[in-house]
C-alpha cells in the first residue's frame, strides 16, 4: 500500500471517529438534558410596554391576519387583529427577524428574513431565509445563512417562484452574503444579481406593480465595532433594472455626488413612474428626493433626515397606497408628507411610543394604519387621529435584571431597551396570575442595569443609557439623580452605554459604580469616592481602524449611535472578602484588587488562551465559596467573532483555562452565575439560550425547558426562594422556580428514585379574579402552581401496555416496517386500568393520612403541586364524581412520601421527606369558633356518611319505581288498586325531592323556594370555600336545621324504600318480569 492510500485511509478513518464521538458526545448531552425536563420555565412577561418590531404584513385576503417580524423575539401571527398572538419560531435556530412577506399568490406562504434591518449598537443576527408554506406552522431554511441581516423580501406578483431578498450583509464584519439575490425557483438556489464590495448590501427595493422586471435598489455601505460607526461610503448608491435584475443601471441625475448613507426607497402604487428616497447624508443631516420619471432623473425635495438615535436605526419610507405623493419617513416621531417630500409634519402620536420602523395599510380602509415601532404595535383607524396599543405582545429587550427580597413574593427589575426600567411580582396572590396591571415604570428612557439593596426591598437602583444612576425611593416613587461627577481639573468620566452598578454583599449601603475608574460610595450614592485611576486602554476611537483601515476624518462617522468606548463595563466583589474586587472592560482589560483598590493586578484578555485581543468583557464573577476563583465570560461578536469565551482562573486572575466544553460554536456569552449551596452548580446566558453545569464549568448542558430560542442578556438567583430569573432580549423575563434539585441530581444518580427536599408551602387563599371579563386580549402570565411542590426523579419512565405497543409502532413505522397487528387478547390487556402509577403520600406530624395524589410518570424529573388540602369524602361509589368537597389543611409540619403502584403491588421507594405548611395572610379578625371547627368538620362527615347511604338507597328505590309501569305490560290483569299505589309511591317520591332538593315547577320559572335540606347543607360546606375564617355560628346553626330538617325526612325515606320493595315483590309474584334496577 503506498503512502498516498495508507494516508488517504488514516484520513477517512480519523474523520469517521471523530464524526462518531461528536454525535455520541451530542446524543449524550440531549439524553442528560431529558433528565430535567420536568423542572420548566414559567414566562411572566411584561407586556405593558411590548417591545420592537421590524415588520408587519396583513393578509390582502384576510384583513385580520397580520404577521409580525419582531427585531429580537421570532415572528409572530394573529388571525383576529391583535386579540391573540401565536409565536411562530420559538423552536428555530434564530430569534432575530428583520422582514416578512406574504406571497401575493398564495397568502399560505409567508417569506421570513432573519436578522433585524437597522444597524443599531444592539441588534441581533440571522441565519438565513426561511419560507412557511402553511401559514406559519412550519418553517424550511432557504440559504443565504451568511446574510446576517435581510432587510427586504419580494415575492414576484406574476410568479411565485421568483423572489427577490436585499441583505444588508454583516454589520460586524466584512464580507458574507451581501446584496441583491434573486432565485427562480422558490429559493431552492440563489444568484447574486447586485453586488459591489464586502462593506456594502442592499438596505431596501420596490418593484413597479405594472412591470415586475422593473426594480429599484438601494445599496448601503456601513460598519459598526465596538469603539465607532460609519454608515455610509462610495459604496451607497441607488441602482434600476429593467430586465429582472439581469442588469443594473446606477441612478445619478439630480441625487448627491458624494458619499451617502442609509436609503429608504417608495414607489407610488398610483403612479408608479414617481419614486421617492430618503437619504442619509453625512454628520446626521439627509434629504428627500422625488422622481417622476422612473429614476431616470430626481428632484430634491427637503432637507428631511431621520434623527434619534441617528438614520441608521430608522430612514425606512412608505408610500401611502391611497393618496397621491402622500409619504411617511421612519423616525422618533413619524414625518409624514402630503405633497410628495416638499414638506413634513410631525404625525400625531399621541398616548403612542416613539421610534418608529414600520407601517402598513389596509386596502379596504384608507384611513386605517399599523405601526410598529420600539413599543410594540399600535392601530389607528381614525388616520392617526388616535391610537389603540396592542397590549398582549411579550416581547421586551431587556438588557440587565436585579431581585428583591420582599416578601412573600419578591420583585424582578429590568433595564429595557427603549422601554425604561421596569419593574414587577414574580408572582400574585391572583388565581389569573401576573397582569400588565402588576408591572410599573421604575425610571425612564432606555434602562440599564438595576440593583437592589439586600434586607430594604424599598430601594432601588436605576439607570438610563450611559450611567445615569439613580436611587429610587419605592415608598414615595422619587428617584435621586446620584451619577458620579469628576473633580476639577480631572477629565470627563467615560460611562459606558450600560454602566456596571454593584451593591456589596459586606455592607448594603455600599455601593460601587464604574466609568472608566470604579467609584466607591458608603452612603447609597449620596457622596463618591474612585477607587481606581483609568482602567482602561484611554484611547483615541477616531484613530482605530474601521471597515479595515483607519479612516479619514471626513468619513462618514456617527458615534452618536455608540456607547462611549475604553469604559468599564463589568464589576465583581467576593463575598468572602470586601477587599476582593474584579473589574472588566470594553477595550479587552481584566483588573483585580485584593486590598479594595489600593493595588490593582492588570491583564490583557489576549494573554487567556485563544482570546482575540479585541474582545469585550461582558462578565466577570468572583466565586461565592473560593477567594481565589474568578470566571470572566468574554465577547468578540463586534468584530463579527460570536464564539464563546468563557474562562476559569483559580489564583485571582493571574491565569486562566477556558471551560466550554458542551458550547456550540457562535454561542456569544454574555453572563455566568454560580449556585450559593453548590460550588459546582453554574448557569450560563448566552445569545441561543441557558446553559449550566454541575461540575464548575467542565461540561455544559443546555436547559430548554419552556424557553424559546432567544438571547438571554442577564440571570440572577433569588437565593431564598431557589429561583433562577431570566432577562431575555425579546421575549420578557422567564422563571425557574426552586431549582434546587439540579443541586444533586446528575447523569450517575438519576438511575434511582429521589424525592428532593420540599420547600416550605405557603398557604393563603388565591384570589379568584378571572379576567374580568376584559375579552381574550387580557394578558395575563403563569404563577407557580399554588400549594406544596414536590419533585422527584424516576429511574424510567412508566408507560401502559398500551403506550409501550404504540412506541414500537412508531419506531417501525419510521423505518417504513409492517405494523403487526397485537391480536385481540393483548387489546383486552390495554383496556385494563391497572396501569403503573406514582402516588405521593401526605400525612401531618402524627402520622395520620391527610391525601395522595397521582404524580407524572416520566423519566427524570418530574414535579406536580398539591393544594394545602384534604378531601372531605364519607362515602364512595362507582358513581362518584370526580369532585369532592375539600377543606384547607392545618399550617404545620407534615411528610410526603413517593410510592410505586406497580403489578398490582405498592412499594415505597425513597424516604419521606419532611415539609411545613405556612400560613400567611392571616385575617384581621379571628373567628371566635375556631376551636370548634374540628368538632364541626366531624359532624359534617358523619352526617354525609349516614346521609349518603339512605340517599343512595332512595335513589336506587326511585329507579326501581321507574319501572314499574314497564312492568305492568307483562300481568294479566291489572286493578284499579295497584294503579293507586304506584301513584302513591310517586307522590311519596315527589314530596321527598321537593324536601331535599326543592320544587321542580319553581325551579323552571326561576321563583323563590322555601330553603332546602340541600341549600342549608351547601351553606354549611361553603364556610371551607375561598378563605380561612372557617365556619361561623350561621353556618353551623344551618347545618342544625338541615340535620333536624334530615331528621324529620329520613323516616320519610326509609317508609318510601320499604314500601317500594314490598310493591316489587308483589309485582313479581302477579307475573312481572324481576326488576332489578
Amino acid at each position: 500500500m503506498n503512502f498516498s492510500l495508507r494516508y488517504t485511509l488514516a484520513l477517512i478513518l480519523t474523520l469517521f471517529f471523530t464524526l462518531s464521538h461528536a454525535q455520541k458526545t451530542k446524543k449524550e448531552t440531549n439524553n442528560e438534558a431529558s433528565l430535567y425536563s420536568g423542572l420548566k420555565f414559567r414566562s411572566i412577561g411584561p407586556a405593558f410596554m411590548s417591545g420592537r418590531i421590524a415588520d408587519i404584513a396583513i393578509n390582502p385576503s384576510n384583513e385580520n391576519e397580520w404577521y409580525v417580524a419582531v427585531g429580537s423575539g421570532g415572528a409572530w401571527k394573529t388571525s383576529n387583529s391583535g386579540t391573540t398572538w401565536i409565536p411562530l419560531t420559538d423552536d428555530q435556530s434564530f430569534y432575530s427577524t428583520g422582514s416578512i412577506t406574504i406571497d401575493p399568490n398564495n397568502n399560505d406562504t409567508v417569506w421570513l428574513g432573519t436578522g433585524e434591518n437597522v444597524g443599531g449598537r444592539h441588534v441581533g443576527i440571522g441565519k438565513g431565509v426561511y419560507v412557511s408554506y402553511n401559514g406559519g406552522k412550519t418553517w424550511e431554511n432557504k440559504g443565504l445563512n451568511k446574510s446576517e441581516h435581510i432587510s427586504k423580501i419580494i415575492v414576484n406578483k406574476d410568479n411565485s417562484n421568483t423572489i427577490l431578498v436585499a441583505s444588508q450583509g454583516p454589520l460586524w464584519s466584512s464580507g458574507g452574503e451581501r446584496g441583491l439575490y434573486k432565485s427562480a425557483d422558490g429559493g431552492n438556489n440563489w444568484r447574486s444579481v447586485l453586488k459591489v464590495n464586502q462593506w456594502t448590501g442592499v438596505t431596501d427595493i420596490v418593484v413597479d406593480n405594472r412591470d415586475q422586471n422593473v426594480i429599484y435598489a438601494a445599496t448601503w455601505q456601513r460598519h459598526r465595532n465596538v469603539a465607532s460607526y460609519i454608515g455610509g461610503g462610495p459604496g451607497t448608491k441607488i441602482y434600476k433594472s429593467i430586465d429582472g435584475g439581469d442588469s443594473w443601471k446606477q441612478l445619478k441625475i439630480g441625487l448627491p455626488s458624494g458619499n451617502m448613507g442609509k436609503i429608504g426607497l417608495a414607489i407610488s402604487e398610483i403612479n408608479p413612474d414617481v419614486l421617492y428616497a430618503a437619504i442619509e447624508l453625512d454628520r446626521r443631516k439627509g434629504a428627500v428626493y422625488r422622481s417622476s420619471n422612473g429614476g431616470e432623473s430626481w428632484k430634491k425635495m427637503s432637507d428631511t433626515v431621520s434623527g434619534g438615535t441617528g438614520p441608521h436605526y430608522y430612514q425606512e419610507l412608505v408610500s401611502s397606497p391611497h393618496h397621491f405623493d402622500k409619504i411617511y419617513l421612519m423616525d422618533v416621531r413619524v414625518q409624514v408628507s402630503d405633497d410628495g417630500g416638499r414638506t413634513f409634519y410631525t404625525m400625531n402620536e399621541s398616548n403612542k411610543h416613539s421610534d418608529n420602523h414600520s407601517m402598513t395599510f389596509k386596502k379596504s380602509d384608507p384611513n386605517y394604519l399599523l405601526v410598529g415601532s420600539d413599543g410594540g404595535i399600535y392601530e389607528s383607524f381614525d388616520e392617526t387621529k388616535s391610537w389603540k396599543f396592542v397590549n398582549n405582545l411579550p416581547i421586551t429587550q431587556f438588557y440587565k435584571l436585579a431581585l428583591d427580597d420582599t416578601y412573600p413574593f419578591y420583585n424582578i427589575y429590568g433595564g429595557t431597551q427603549d422601554n425604561n426600567s421596569q419593574g414587577g411580582p414574580s408572582r400574585t396572590f391572583r388565581s389569573n396570575g401576573i397582569t400588565n396591571n402588576d408591572w410599573f415604570v421604575l425610571l425612564g428612557g432606555d434602562g440599564h442595569q438595576p440593583a437592589t439593596e439586600p434586607g430594604n426591598p424599598d430601594i432601588v437602583y436605576a439607570q438610563s443609557q450611559q450611567g445615569n444612576i439613580h436611587r429610587v425611593d419605592r415608598t414615595t416613587g422619587e428617584a435621586v439623580f446620584i451619577k458620579p461627577y469628576s473633580g476639577l481639573d480631572e477629565q470627563y468620566e467615560r460611562f459606558n452605554w450600560d454602566s456596571p452598578i454593584l451593591v456589596s454583599s459586606h455592607d448594603p449601603k455600599r455601593l460601587y459604580f464604574g466609568s472608566q475608574r470604579v467609584w466607591r460610595s458608603d452612603d447609597r450614592g449620596d457622596s463618591w469616592s474612585a477607587i481606581s485611576g483609568d482602567l482602561t486602554l484611554n484611547q483615541e476611537r477616531m484613530s482605530l481602524p474601521i471597515m479595515g483601515k483607519k479612516q479619514s476624518w471626513d468619513a462618514a462617522w456617527d458615534v452618536y449611535a455608540m456607547s462611549t468606548y475604553n469604559t468599564i463595563t463589568s464589576l465583581s466583589e467576593s463575598p468572602l472578602d470586601e477587599n476582593y474586587i474584579y473589574v472588566g472592560t470594553d477595550d479587552g482589560l481584566i483588573h483585580s484588587t485584593t486590598n479594595n483598590g489600593t493595588d490593582w493586578f492588570s491583564i490583557s484578555v489576549d494573554k487567556l488562551p485563544n482570546v482575540p485581543k479585541t474582545s469585550f468583557v461582558n462578565d466577570i464573577k468572583a466565586d461565592l465559596h473560593d477567594t481565589n476563583v474568578v470566571y470572566v465570560a468574554l465577547d468578540n461578536h463586534k468584530f463579527g467573532d460570536y464564539n464563546p469565551y468563557l474562562y476559569k482562573s483559580i489564583n485571582g486572575g493571574k491565569s486562566w483555562k477556558p471551560i466550554v466544553n458542551g458550547l456550540p460554536k457562535g454561542t456569544l456569552v454574555w453572563r455566568i452565575v454560580q449556585d450559593h449551596i453548590d460550588p459546582n452548580l453554574l448557569f450560563l446566558a448566552t445569545e441561543y439560550g441557558l446553559y449550566f453545569s454541575n461540575n464548575q464549568g467542565e461540561k455544559w448542558i443546555k436547559f430548554s425547558n419552556g424557553l424559546p430560542t432567544i438571547s438571554i442578556r442577564d440571570l440572577a438567583i433569588q437565593k431564598r426562594e431557589n429561583d433562577l430569573v431570566l432577562a431575555t432580549f425579546g421575549r420578557g423575563f422567564y422563571v425557574l422556580d426552586d431549582y434546587s434539585p439540579l443541586r444533586s441530581l446528575n447523569k450517575e444518580n438519576s438511575r434511582n428514585f429521589i424525592l428532593f427536599d420540599v420547600k416550605a408551602a405557603l398557604q393563603y387563599n388565591p384570589i379568584n379574579s378571572g379576567t374580568s371579563s376584559q375579552g381574550a386580549s387580557y394578558f395575563t402570565s403563569k404563577n407557580p402552581p399554588y400549594g406544596a411542590i414536590f419533585t422527584y426523579n424516576l429511574p424510567d419512565s412508566y408507560k401502559s401496555v398500551k403506550d409501550e405497543r404504540k412506541k414500537k409502532e412508531k419506531e417501525l413505522h419510521k423505518l417504513k416496517k409492517d405494523i403487526p397487528f397485537p391480536g385481540w387478547n393483548q387489546l383486552d390487556k390495554e383496556e385494563s386500568k391497572n396501569n403503573p402509577k406514582i402516588i405521593l403520600e401526605i400525612r401531618n406530624d402524627k402520622g395520620s393520612l391527610i391525601d395522595r395524589i397521582k404524580g407524572t410518570t416520566n423519566k427524570g424529573v418530574n414535579r406536580v403541586s398539591w393544594g394545602l388540602s384534604k378531601p372531605l369524602v364519607s362515602a364512595l361509589s362507582s358513581k362518584s364524581k370526580n369532585y369532592q368537597t375539600s377543606i384547607p389543611v392545618k399550617p404545620g409540619n407534615y411528610t410526603v412520601g413517593l410510592i410505586e403502584s406497580k403489578n398490582g403491588k405498592l412499594n415505597r421507594v425513597t424516604n419521606d421527606k419532611k415539609f411545613t405548611v405556612k400560613r400567611i395572610r392571616k385575617n384581621v379578625l379571628k373567628n371566635p369558633l375556631e376551636d370548634e371547627i374540628d368538632e364541626f368538620i366531624v359532624k359534617l362527615i358523619d352526617f354525609d356518611k349516614e346521609s349518603s347511604l339512605v340517599y343512595d338507597k332512595y335513589d336506587k328505590s326511585k329507579k326501581k319505581l321507574s319501572n314499574f309501569e314497564q312492568a305492568l305490560r307483562y300481568i294479566d290483569e291489572i286493578n284499579s288498586d295497584l294503579s293507586s299505589d304506584i301513584q302513591k309511591l310517586n307522590n311519596q317520591k315527589n314530596s321527598i325531592d321537593v324536601l331535599i332538593n326543592g320544587n321542580n315547577s319553581k325551579k323552571e320559572i326561576g321563583e323563590k323556594d322555601n330553603p332546602t335540606i340541600s341549600q342549608r347543607i351547601s351553606i354549611a360546606t361553603r364556610s371551607f370555600y375561598g378563605n380561612s375564617y372557617g365556619p361561623t355560628k350561621h353556618h353551623m346553626n344551618s347545618f342544625e336545621i338541615a340535620r333536624e330538617q334530615w331528621e324529620g325526612l329520613k323516616p320519610l325515606i326509609e317508609k318510601f324504600i320499604r314500601d317500594v320493595e314490598s310493591k316489587i315483590q308483589y309485582l313479581e309474584n302477579i307475573g312481572s318480569p324481576k326488576i332489578i334496577d
